[in-house]
């Protein structure tokens, strides 16, 4: 799902792998000193389409560029269409700032929880408590069956046929057991989670839902929100039922190559995406991967919702921005203010959260 190296001769020269290339994060090693930081090499962004700039625009003098067509659909801004893309459409600042905060937390702390899977299944298994291992500075620790167990401040993480294999302890009692076990901090867990998967599971290896598999009912607040926005894409008569989601966490540097949601049983109805965090360029593509893909950038609020012949364009995000002054999420800090909510707020000073919502059936 994320961006790799291994990409074929072929593919590396698509039109959409070239815009890929083009604004993936690169370094400038023209500075040979190794005591300084690195610097990312600039990149020419004035192809991106920027949606807010775009509202703006339009709110001042009801001005559109060619090819973007504005419908209000109930709600606080118009929802932006192109017309050279049926089925795509663009809802600007859709989320509020508190319901921002509000999926936020639920994607640190409780989307991850089992028996919703995340990536990290199929090395260590379910992990529980992840993020509040990660405020009390945790360690997993592997649990040797031939040995005794310490039971002292270990908390269970997992629940497979290797049940209790690995377990969170407290970082003074991790390193009693010196280097007779293998370990990981909690916080290394936390920034090497991709994915997890909300209501019916989706197989990553083949690329299918297991309906076999456990799993709990999307949040309900979720739904009701899903239904909210994806009412402008849906078919007249019909409301969308939110039946599966993913969630995305990207870090620096991290990309989600092109790619088609196409597992989904009826392509009339929508993918709802919601980025969350960092502000990131997103590529939009045609029905082939030698479609040249437009540039857009997302930011924390805007939603994306895809439907009918959009469902079959490649699209991916070959770039998110973690710099204070290009990440534009200074307005989040207000959100979290309480006195343990510095753990949030440095998870997603330098990441960005996807939460997509799919009917399956």
């Amino acid at each position: 799902m994320y961006g790799s190296d291994k990409v074929s001769e072929d593919a590396e020269r698509t039109a959409f792998r070239k815009a890929e290339k083009k604004y993936k994060l690169y370094y400038d090693d023209s500075s040979k000193s190794s005591r300084k930081k690195k610097q990312p090499k600039q990149v020419d962004l004035s192809d991106v389409l920027d949606f807010k700039s775009i509202l703006d625009s339009y709110n001042q003098n009801g001005q559109l560029p060619p090819g973007i067509v504005a419908v209000e659909c109930g709600f606080k801004s118009p929802v932006f269409l192109l017309e050279n893309h049926p089925g795509f459409y663009f809802i600007p600042g859709a989320l509020s700032m508190e319901e921002q905060s509000q999926w936020i937390r639920e994607s640190l702390t409780s989307f991850p929880q089992p028996p919703n899977r995340t990536n990290h299944n199929a090395f260590y298994g379910p992990i529980d408590d992840l993020f509040n291992a990660v405020k009390e500075k945790k360690v997993l620790l592997e649990e040797e069956s031939s040995i005794g167990r310490l039971d002292l401040g270990a908390s269970s993480c997992t629940s497979n046929e290797d049940a209790h294999r690995w377990k969170f302890y407290a970082e003074d009692i991790a390193t009693l057991r010196g280097k007779t076990c293998k370990s990981v901090k909690a916080s290394v867990l936390l920034r090497k989670l991709r994915w997890c998967t909300l209501g019916l599971q989706f197989d990553w290896s083949k690329r299918n839902y297991n309906l076999s598999l456990p799993h709990k009912k999307i949040p309900d607040a979720l739904c009701l929100l899903a239904k909210r926005l994806a009412a402008p894409a849906m078919p007249i008569g019909e409301e969308f039922q939110p039946e599966a989601a993913i969630v995305n966490y990207f870090g620096l540097g991290d990309t989600l190559g092109g790619h088609l949601d196409d597992m989904e049983a009826d392509w009339s109805k929508p993918i709802v995406s919601m980025s969350l965090g960092c502000k990131a360029i997103f590529l939009l593509g045609g029905k082939s991967r030698e479609d040249p893909p437009l540039a857009m950038f997302l930011r924390s609020g805007d939603a994306v919702l895809m439907a009918g012949e959009a469902r079959e364009c490649f699209h991916g995000v070959p770039r998110i921005f973690t710099d204070r002054e290009n990440a534009e999420i200074a307005s989040l800090d207000l959100q979290f203010s309480r006195e343990d909510d510095h753990f949030f707020l440095e998870y997603i000073g330098n990441s960005r959260i996807n939460i997509n919502i799919r009917q399956v059936f």
